[in-house]
């Protein structure tokens, strides 16, 4: 039986045929069109194969879904097969995932982005197929910068002043509701997305450098996390500190915002027949250092259904799966041939220059961290928080940060 907890989020949802050979539960993500398309395309594997799949309702924040996942693999529970894991995670719950390398041909993998590959493998275990991937991009208003006057900031420091002059106008014009920029401000995963693009941009580094030590505690993060923080209740809304990726969407999408920093899943919602905006946006990379993002599937040591899980998850992960994904929800794809397919690119204009923007995109530091990432990026994203919302200054909340991080990694021996 799955713990509490976890029992009271499934979703009996079952797409089967009359007869069913195996029945595999399948836990995936739910921001924008996550889990509508997470079910399509397993009630295409189901009806294919004659099996039969059970979904599991998650939440949609990384972090919650994150303890899930843990209290579910630490028990050794078998209630899940496949589970939809962020980026950062392989290290986190490679213990409890099943090695792929002997289930996928070297050809299906060679097909995927080789960053996501490496990044799935942990002690030469294939932990995870990549499912898509993703860096942060800048969604802003064409209509507003056009008519002001305004280019594609190169910098944030551009952004900023482009925002402010942009909103102050159309302020005077009556649009009272509209602000400068949105983005993921709440104390959570996204917040350490966020803050280490800004903190990069500027030069001031990655929390943590390759070789473990911590280096967070300098003058450019800290002036990074000062301009941020001097744009709440400027050009930012004081609620930006609550916004996770939807909060965000929902604001500029409704019309209310020039800028926004956020997924490209986003870009087919702001585009849809009943988006205010529609028409009115374009996409841009972000002003240096977008942070790497992504989702895999991993398949659970302790399934009782590892075959038919193992079916699923190649089945999701593939070409024509990944295609479909990316036309229907702008999902940036792992596989490097669908970026040159004119059926994605006419969809998502976007993506012709993006695998660009992913060889440049910066990377969390969890490869270095291992197990204790989830509380390193915990320390980061409070500290940040703290920044923002004025509880702190900069200098003073990285100089504790520093200290924390320096426990945790007992000298960077992480």
């Amino acid at each position: 039986m799955l713990p509490r907890a976890a029992a009271l989020l499934v979703a009996m949802f079952v797409a089967a045929p009359a007869v069913a050979q195996t029945a595999v539960t399948l836990a995936c993500g739910s921001v924008g069109i996550e889990a509508q398309l997470c079910r399509e395309g397993a009630e295409a594997w189901a009806k294919e194969t004659g099996n039969r799949v059970t979904f599991v309702s998650t939440p949609s924040g990384a972090t919650e879904r994150l303890a899930l996942f843990q209290q579910l693999l630490a028990a050794r529970s078998a209630d899940i097969d496949v589970f939809q894991i962020d980026v950062v995670w392989p290290g986190l719950l490679a213990r409890h995932l099943r090695d792929l390398a002997g289930d996928i041909p070297e050809e299906e993998r060679a097909a995927h982005l080789d960053a996501a590959i490496a990044n799935n493998t942990v002690d030469g275990r294939l932990v995870a197929l990549p499912w898509f991937t993703n860096a942060g991009v800048l969604y802003y208003r064409r209509d507003l910068l056009a008519k002001h006057g305004r280019t594609v900031p190169q910098d944030w420091d551009e952004l900023a002043e482009t925002a402010r002059v942009v909103m102050e106008a159309e302020r005077r014009d009556g649009a009272e509701r509209l602000w400068g920029l949105v983005f993921q401000g709440r104390a959570y995963e996204g917040l350490t997305v966020n803050a280490l693009e800004w903190v990069s941009a500027r030069g001031g580094g990655t929390i943590i450098d390759h070789d473990g030590a911590v280096t967070v505690n300098n003058p450019r993060a800290a002036d990074a996390l000062a301009a941020a923080a001097s744009w709440v209740g400027t050009i930012a809304p004081p609620g930006v500190l609550t916004y996770a990726e939807e909060e965000a969407r929902g604001v500029f999408q409704s019309g209310d915002a020039v800028f926004m920093r956020n997924w490209p899943y986003a870009w087919p919602l702001v585009n849809g027949e009943d988006s205010p905006v529609r028409g009115r946006v374009g996409v841009a990379p972000l002003p240096r250092g977008a942070v790497l993002g992504g989702e895999q599937l991993a398949v659970s040591a302790y399934s009782q259904n590892g075959e038919a899980a193992v079916s699923l998850v190649r089945y999701l992960a593939s070409v024509s799966e990944q295609k479909r994904r990316a036309i229907a929800a702008g999902l940036a794809p792992t596989i490097m041939s669908l970026y040159a397919d004119a059926e994605v690119l006419a969809a998502n204009p976007f993506l012709a220059d993006f695998s660009a923007t992913l060889a440049e995109a910066v990377a969390r530091p969890s490869a270095q961290t291992g197990g204790r990432y989830n509380q390193v990026s915990a320390e980061f994203w409070n500290a940040v928080h703290e920044v923002l919302s004025g509880r702190a200054d900069a200098e003073a909340a990285l100089a504790r940060l520093d200290r924390r991080l320096q426990r945790l990694s007992r000298g960077g021996r992480w």
